[in-house]
């Protein structure tokens, strides 16, 4: 319920001049509009002029949603507004009138609110699981806790910054080939539909046999024109199923992440994205301070992988158990030997936070390499494809007048 009075809370636009005479206004979420008087006075605020801001109903149904880009760059932004000596609350003021988005803006504003209102930095982060997880509020509250929250917070501004540069990298190396292929399939099926069937008129005048291939891609079209629409709700319903399952199902996100990591060529470049982040959200952690075990729990769920879930989440429980990490780790076999030697040797060194980072730094730009080679790899591959797809079609309808041309 929390979370729902949060964020309906009222904004109110305010006038009014500080106490050095100087002209200001500006917008405050607040929960009535004494609240928001009693904020600005705090502030040192003379308030002239105050009233709520009317929503509009158009802007909330085409409200932009909170990605966690804009959770990487506030982050970001509020370390920095921290590191240059401004007060916390001050910060939030400020980041939030430098964001584009009107949706984290008023997510910004509340919490600055509770900030002001008495709640903890952590506290008031949690009232939105939604935008940041149990590992954002641990380390804030971490942070809190030890006097060190400016220097958390540029820990975690570093460590989201990592996840979503890591995130562009797999989603860039998916979304070109992903795109061309749609496009092509959407392409064949309109010449299917329409095209071919202006191409059948024109043969069925010639009076003569039409090839093979050509009565193959006919045939193709006519069904295509029969049952093009059971066809389209068919894929429709198809991807509702597919999604239904994947939100709900535990058995269907296992099996889907299990076939992720077995696929022929986006297989290694998920495992090295899963061994990255594994390994930076563990350093990230423990150097915060976070209890190894603990740390491991967080970990686990940063994984995004059920598969690599579980094998954490025992990892987890062999620690407790008096094991050392590297043990655990390669009991798992989930792990690259690599990887598992530069734990051994952390942990004998006593700079775990260390040599996790550097494996982090390693398989991120393993990734790197991987994504800007599978990138030249697909274009030829593509090419195929394409070839195939439109090529094929376009010879079909152009033998026979090629046969004919030969007679002639």
């Amino acid at each position: 319920m929390a979370i729902k009075k949060n964020q309906m809370m009222p904004t109110y636009i305010y006038e009014g001049v500080d106490r050095k005479g100087i002209k200001l206004k500006g917008e405050l979420p607040a929960r009535n509009i004494n609240l928001a008087k009693v904020t600005l006075r705090k502030q040192g605020i003379s308030v002239k002029s105050i009233r709520e801001k009317k929503k509009n109903v158009l802007d909330n149904l085409i409200k932009k949603r909170v990605s966690t880009l804009d959770i990487t760059v506030f982050t970001r932004q509020l370390a920095t507004m921290m590191k240059a000596g401004v007060p916390l609350v001050q910060g939030f003021e400020i980041v939030a009138e430098g964001l584009d988005n009107p949706s984290m803006r008023e997510v910004v504003l509340n919490i600055k609110g509770d900030v002001e209102g008495g709640h903890t930095f952590a506290e008031a982060l949690r009232k939105y699981p939604q935008y940041f997880d149990k590992l954002f509020c641990s380390l804030i509250e971490s942070g809190e806790q030890s006097g060190s929250l400016e220097t958390m917070l540029d820990r975690v501004a570093l460590y989201k910054e990592k996840s979503e540069i890591l995130k562009q990298k797999i989603k860039k190396a998916i979304k070109y080939p992903a795109t061309v292929l749609v496009v092509a399939i959407a392409v064949t099926i309109v010449l299917m539909i329409k095209v071919i069937p202006v191409f059948e008129e024109l043969f069925a005048s010639f009076g003569a046999d039409l090839p093979a291939f050509t009565k193959m891609v006919v045939g193709m079209s006519r069904w295509f024109q029969s049952f093009w629409l059971f066809l389209l709700i068919g894929m429709i319903l198809t991807l509702i199923i597919f999604i239904q399952a994947k939100r709900r199902s535990l058995k269907f996100q296992y099996f889907l992440d299990r076939f992720v990591l077995k696929m022929p060529i986006f297989g290694s470049l998920i495992y090295k994205a899963i061994i990255a982040r594994y390994s930076r959200t563990l350093s990230t952690t423990f150097s915060a301070g976070v209890p190894l075990i603990d740390a491991l729990e967080s970990t686990a769920g940063a994984t995004n992988n059920h598969v690599y879930e579980d094998a954490v989440l025992k990892i987890r429980e062999d620690v407790a158990s008096g094991q050392q990490l590297q043990f655990a780790m390669r009991r798992t076999e989930k792990f690259p030997t690599m990887a598992i030697q530069m734990v051994a040797i952390g942990e004998e060194s006593g700079a775990l936070d260390d040599m996790l980072d550097k494996v982090a730094n390693y398989y991120e730009n393993e990734v790197d390499h991987a994504v800007d080679g599978l990138t030249s790899m697909m274009e030829p591959f593509i090419m195929v494809i394409l070839g195939i797809l439109i090529g094929g079609l376009v010879v079909a309808m152009y033998l026979p007048i090629f046969q004919m041309g030969s007679v002639l």
